[in-house]
């Protein structure tokens, strides 16, 4: 059963047809999983073969196309009809001699679309360069266009419903955070931690069961604080040692991230205490700042003017869009809280804000999830911003 109403998911589909028009697209093929989940409800681990959901500005649904022992799955998640839930056979499973794009261009065929302006995903993570040959080789006689983002920046302004899902993932990722929190001790080894930070993942609350993140969680130890994007050990904590938490809580897909630092001893180092309280007060001020009209410029040079005046730079974004995804990542690839990114911030646009300094041989994190208000923004978890000491 699809989590949203059919009005909601044609809304979404009519919105598709207009852009596809804008960009002369007869027949937009929707390749990335989150894009596919947003335009017809469906969920299923199947994104590691090909699948599709194509979308025909004459057509008043979308097919959806994949795996035939998927179908079902898409029976269950969609509210698409029966007759346009396609399966295909087993055999252009990972075969050498045929591929599952051509089968969705044998289906294009067989509906008079072939010769179609067809818009694809180029960049998406789960389209690759064989998907484009194969079905380019296989249509009538359409012409390939890149449609690459073309549904994720349709994504970027939220139905209520879907701002309700990610304050449900809030909830749950405060417990997510406070779980990991209450794991760190010298002696326990970073795997133990882990473990119960994906229970408390899975578990969610009470009443609000959790699902998988996107990212796995990110607790990279002492001096490798000093680099993001690295994962755990089965190494015990130490005491004296630095512990980033990046973690996330997701409810039916949609996603609230969260990062902050912990120190396991009494006292942490100046360096690490003064970046710290840099940090997180950049994080008030720029929370503070946002209202909707600003661009995504305007937001980061809040920040970036805080940390000048204390003698910090930092060269990466502070934030990106965020929401609906599936692995390998929770963003949406679209607007980013940058210098050059001029999208103007409206109410119900979702992003996860992360000020991580990554400094020699130490770093610090502290980030929010917000949605942008009528008159500012809201943070979809409520937990404390400091540096965490674990005496």
């Amino acid at each position: 059963m699809a989590l949203f109403t059919d009005e909601e998911y044609r809304a979404r589909i009519e919105r598709t047809k207009r852009s596809m028009a804008e960009h002369n697209m007869e027949l937009l093929v929707v390749s990335d999983p989150a894009n596919m989940n947003y335009l017809t409800g469906y969920d299923g681990w199947s994104f590691y073969v090909p699948q599709a959901v194509v979308v025909a500005a004459d057509a008043e649904q979308p097919l959806w196309i994949g795996r035939g022992m998927d179908a079902a799955g898409a029976r269950h998640t969609t509210f698409l009809d029966p007759e346009n839930i396609i399966g295909y056979p087993d055999d252009y499973v990972q075969s050498p001699i045929r591929h599952p794009m051509n089968f969705v261009a044998d289906q294009i065929n067989q509906r008079g679309w072939g010769n179609a302006s067809v818009g694809v995903e180029m960049d998406a993570y789960y389209f690759t360069a064989r998907s484009l040959n194969e079905l380019q080789k296989s249509l009538a006689g359409g012409n390939i266009l890149n449609a690459d983002l073309l549904v994720n920046w349709l994504r970027l302004v939220k139905s209520q419903r879907e701002i309700g899902f990610m304050k449900e993932a809030g909830l749950i990722a405060e417990r997510v955070m406070q779980t990991a929190l209450d794991c760190l001790a010298p002696g326990v080894r970073e795997c133990d931690a882990v473990a119960a930070v994906y229970k408390a993942q899975m578990s969610g609350t009470e009443t609000l069961g959790g699902d998988y993140p996107a990212i796995v969680p990110m607790m990279p130890t002492g001096e490798k604080t000093s680099a993001p994007h690295l994962t755990w050990t089965d190494e015990p904590y130490k005491s004296g040692q630095m512990v980033n938490l990046e973690l996330a809580a997701c409810r039916h897909r949609y996603h609230c991230p969260i990062a902050r630092t912990a120190y396991l001893g009494k006292t942490p180092p100046d360096k690490l205490d003064r970046l710290a309280s840099v940090t997180v007060e950049g994080l008030n001020l720029t929370l503070d700042a946002i209202k909707p009209g600003m661009r995504c410029e305007d937001v980061e040079l809040v920040w970036r003017n805080h940390i000048a005046g204390a003698g910090f730079e930092k060269e990466s974004r502070i934030g990106y869009a965020m929401g609906l995804n599936y692995p390998p990542d929770w963003g949406e690839h679209t607007a980013s809280l940058r210098p050059g990114d001029r999208t103007v911030l409206e109410p119900d646009m979702t992003f996860h804000m992360i000020l991580g300094m990554w400094m020699d041989n130490y770093g610090f994190e502290c980030s929010e999830s917000f949605h942008v208000t009528e008159t500012g923004c809201e943070t979809f978890a409520d937990f404390p911003r400091k540096l965490f000491l674990k005496p």
